[in-house]
């Protein structure tokens, strides 16, 4: 009973948050806010109404909406010059995982200039940083709550920058932001959510019972609200459930890091830009299975979690249930299924099942040890 928690300060869950950000931004130092975000979100027309929301509390906005998917260093860095030109005094990131990480090492890289290559792994980026405000549009990264920022290469490689210095100094989880959200993008972060719940139960090296207790509720909240949001998108008390369930699951994974279903993942997003949740589907169900001979215990656990109800026959027939329940779950997502279908070649399977060995800072948490020929497999049977 020895462990570390961190995590953001200051968290506020309230649909309707965002029409009113006086409440939240008095306590915050700064008139020049730097508002990151993406293009789509722009024409999406959810942007607009959050500027005049922070115009209208007397603070100056600079807008950057030139955020990409899976960020670039390229990209990382000019947003970075776009603040420091800016003179931006508070970073507020708005948006997915790509633009609340690019948020974070911009709020970094712009107080406390430094190369971004000699700051990736675990603990080596210097600060201070600016204060940063983190307002998640999708339920699922739990980026709002983790001390991570993850960067592709001009090699095409994921790495992470790994700080405590990356929490930022408030998350505002807004369900009215999300409601407009399409299918696929909801199906997509959603199962990503349920993941980060699922792998940090499971994690090898810092599970904690902290940690537990947030990725079973994550994970209860995920399961039961996923199906009713795809079912309708405007449910306003579900989207919030969704938000608090991937706020908690990455409150999870921050502090009992993720596995083999992310370091799996992470070279299908960086060499065929497939969008991280869905990555994260595609490898799911091979991957629960092949952690099953050293995680059934913790397995059979969350089968209670979602089917608190059902007897089963015991630990292996409930830990077997879990594995095909997320199956399940998986095969009934509106997106692609097979790796096939989002350009996967059987020739790309070697450079893959590489790229994946090389997620030290990942498969170092699994339950059971990840290899090539396991990893080059688990892809060529989603194929």
């Amino acid at each position: 009973m020895q462990f570390d928690f961190a995590t953001t300060p200051r968290v506020i869950v309230r649909p309707g948050a965002m029409a009113a950000p006086g409440d939240w931004l008095a306590g915050l130092p700064g008139q020049r806010l730097f508002l990151i975000t993406d293009p789509g979100l722009v024409s999406a027309g959810v942007v607009a109404p959050v500027l005049a929301a922070l115009a209208a509390a007397g603070r100056d906005v600079t807008l950057y909406q030139d955020v990409e998917a899976d960020p670039p260093e390229a990209r990382v860095l000019a947003t970075v010059a776009a603040a420091r030109a800016a003179g931006a005094e508070l970073v507020i990131g708005l948006g997915g995982g790509s633009s609340l990480d690019t948020a974070k090492l911009v709020a970094l890289l712009a107080a406390t200039p430094q190369p971004l290559a000699d700051i990736y792994g675990i603990g080596l980026a210097r600060g201070p940083r600016l204060p940063l405000v983190q307002i998640p549009t999708t339920a699922g990264t739990g980026s709002e709550v983790t001390p991570i920022a993850i960067v592709t290469t001009p090699t095409q490689e994921k790495k992470g920058v790994v700080s405590p210095l990356l929490y930022p100094d408030l998350a505002v989880l807004d369900a009215d932001l999300t409601l407009g959200l399409p299918p696929a993008v909801t199906a997509m972060t959603g199962i990503d959510a349920m993941v980060h719940a699922i792998e940090a139960y499971t994690s090898k090296l810092k599970k904690n019972p902290l940690a537990d207790s947030l990725a079973r509720e994550a994970l209860r909240l995920l399961y039961t609200n996923l199906p009713k949001v795809l079912a309708n998108g405007q449910d306003r008390e579900a989207r919030s459930a969704m938000l608090a369930g991937s706020l908690m699951a990455g409150m999870a994974f921050a502090n009992a890091p993720v596995g083999a279903v992310h370091a799996l993942a992470y070279p299908l997003g960086g060499h065929f830009h497939v969008p991280h949740g869905l990555s994260n589907a595609l490898v799911l169900a091979p991957v629960l299975a092949f952690n099953l001979p050293q995680a059934e215990a913790l397995y059979a656990e969350l089968a209670a979690v979602l089917d608190p109800a059902q007897r089963f026959a015991g630990p292996a027939a409930a830990a077997a249930w879990f594995v095909a329940e997320m199956e399940r779950l998986v095969a009934t997502m509106p997106f692609a299924q097979r790796l096939g279908e989002v350009g996967v070649t059987t020739t790309d399977l070697e450079r893959l099942a590489t790229d994946a060995m090389k997620v030290e800072r990942l498969l170092v948490n699994n339950p059971r040890v990840m290899t090539f020929e396991a990893a080059r497999d688990i892809y060529a049977s989603v194929l």
